[in-house]
């Protein structure tokens, strides 16, 4: 199934969500104003926020607490995006602008500050406070990992298990904290939410390694094949490439991935050394692995039609060419 077919299933709500959330990040500032509709006219995938409502509609149904918990998942994750642009010193963003490359860093920061901080408020001026504590959790989690992922990179050891830390703090975690705000948002029970929340942490696993994977790709997807290894991002294709290799091949490759500017000929070095090693098979068996974790969680619930619908999103994510 396609993207135009998924985001068919929530049509209303995506139409509705995209008016809520224009609104929620209104300011009196100029500037800001004139930025945040940069960003709602540059809008992805929209992947997370069709998570919130499937998650609510496969225990209840959609409320106006939905779109609260839409919007703070999207407000939390453009957030973290304009940030990371500023740290990577990224000028592109979905084949756009990026915020920093348009009106520097200073005010990217700063708008990433304030879109946390009215992610936030939207959740406590409607005295939602579960959902509060759910996003909260995630901002949490998501700069434990995004630190943990730079601390590692800078001596480059990273072993398996960590990186799947990482991945679960930095990624995995916010599409847990989009389902959990789904299920909250429609009254479901505590036992509810905490199990929508692990298929949505097994998703969000999946979604990772698949996005890793194409950092190892025949096609342009987006970035630039090799930008995991340029910025010494120990993914999980290389990291299994690296523990199964002579440990004369294993110096030779770090030593490429540690070079500050690494030319394209060494970048593509890595790339064939990863794949001639099995590393992209590996990665493949894990991403299908917990993409089988989060389909047994999803056969815990009801079989409706919310239920098919997250099924058909999951195998979206991990089936994806882009």
């Amino acid at each position: 199934m396609n993207l135009d077919t998924l985001q068919s299933l929530v049509k209303k709500e995506l139409e509705h969500f995209e008016k809520h959330f224009r609104e929620a990040m209104r300011s009196q500032v100029p500037l800001l104003d004139k930025i945040t509709y940069y960003i709602v006219k540059r809008k992805g995938k929209q992947i997370r926020p069709m998570f919130v409502f499937l998650s609510a509609q496969l225990v209840g149904k959609t409320t106006e607490a939905s779109y609260h918990g839409a919007s703070l998942i999207e407000m939390l994750h453009t957030a973290t995006l304009v940030h990371d642009d500023v740290v990577d010193d990224a000028f592109l963003r979905r084949g756009f602008f990026s915020i920093n490359a348009l009106w520097k860093n200073k005010i990217a920061v700063l708008v990433g500050d304030y879109l946390l901080s009215k992610g936030l408020l939207l959740a406590i001026e409607n005295n939602q406070f579960e959902l509060l504590r759910i996003m909260s959790e995630a901002v949490k989690e998501m700069s434990e990992g995004e630190l943990l992922q730079i601390e590692k990179a800078r001596r480059l050891d990273i072993e398996e298990s960590v990186y799947y830390e990482v991945i679960r703090k930095k990624t995995a975690s916010l599409i847990g904290a989009a389902c959990a705000a789904g299920a909250c948002s429609a009254g479901a029970s505590v036992e509810q939410i905490a199990r929508i929340k692990e298929f949505g942490l097994a998703a969000g696993m999946a979604f990772q390694i698949k996005d890793d994977l194409f950092d190892f790709g025949e096609d342009f997807i987006g970035k630039p094949l090799g930008i995991d290894i340029k910025e010494k991002k120990m993914t999980l294709p290389l990291i299994y490439a690296l523990s199964n290799c002579d440990s004369g091949m294993k110096r030779r490759m770090l030593k490429l991935v540690a070079k500050e500017r690494a030319s394209r000929a060494e970048i593509n070095e890595v790339i064939s050394f990863v794949k001639s090693s099995g590393g992209m098979d590996y990665a493949t068996s894990k991403m299908f692995a917990y993409r089988e974790e989060a389909l047994t969680i999803l056969d815990q619930f009801e079989a409706n039609e919310a239920a098919k619908s997250l099924r058909e999103l999951l195998f979206f994510v991990t089936d994806r060419l882009k």
